[in-house]
């Protein structure tokens, strides 16, 4: 038993050093390094690099055109993103704070991206959501109040088309959505929508351990 316990350690250790080396795998330029200066500057949490190539890799492979992204941050995510989808593809970003979106704007400019690639929409994402078309989006990225997740998730499954992806960021909540100790409502609120995600016959699902944890889900056909 103690030489089992032994081997457990080994491959946990191993483990967490291949996701680290996994999420630090795609190197960042500098315009990513700049939104991402200015998220830490402002304390605000942005997608690691291992979460956003997830992100772009997805975008490339649906081909994404119409992308709705819940939470501008300072464009971290929205580089990504950008960089992931067709050359023509906008992205709508929903953010409640203006002046954090004048950062992503900035960030876009400096990534090579036009002007007219992204549309930004300040105000919250409960009140602009219902605003976007059915049917409309290649993906959408929740990366917003986790107490509205479940909201969010609804209002995916209407802005999706058949085929299109929806995924939210930091699913594992800091260790804390697999920790058996009382955990806030946020918390209990992710483990809902996780199961929600699981058990829903319109989605077909995956968990990424990359970065905070990032569910993945395709809306069937």
């Amino acid at each position: 038993m103690r030489q089992l316990r032994g081997q457990e350690r080994v491959i946990t250790a191993n483990r967490q050093t291949s996701w680290a080396f996994a999420d630090a795998f795609v190197a960042e330029d500098e315009a990513l390094r700049w939104a991402r200066d200015r998220a830490r500057e402002a304390g605000l949490p942005s997608v690691s690099p291992g979460t956003g190539s997830a992100l772009r890799l997805l975008a490339a492979t649906a081909d994404a055109k119409a992308v709705a992204e819940i939470g501008t941050g300072t464009g971290v995510s929205g580089i990504y993103l950008l960089q992931g989808m067709r050359p023509d593809g906008v992205l709508t970003t929903v953010d409640p704070e203006p002046e954090r979106q004048q950062f992503a704007r900035e960030a876009f400019r400096a990534a090579g991206f036009a002007g007219n690639r992204a549309r930004f929409i300040p105000g919250r994402a409960l009140d602009v959501l219902p605003r976007l078309a059915d049917g409309g989006y290649d993906l959408v990225f929740c990366d917003g109040d986790r107490l509205e997740s479940l909201d969010y998730l609804a209002e995916s499954l209407r802005l999706l088309r058949p085929g299109g992806l929806v995924c939210f960021e930091g699913v594992f909540a800091d260790g804390r959505t697999v920790d058996s100790a009382a955990q806030p409502g946020e918390v209990l609120r992710v483990r809902e929508l996780l199961r929600t995600v699981r058990e829903s016959q319109e989605l077909l699902p995956s968990l990424l351990p990359v970065g905070d944890g990032l569910l993945c889900a395709v809306r069937r056909g």
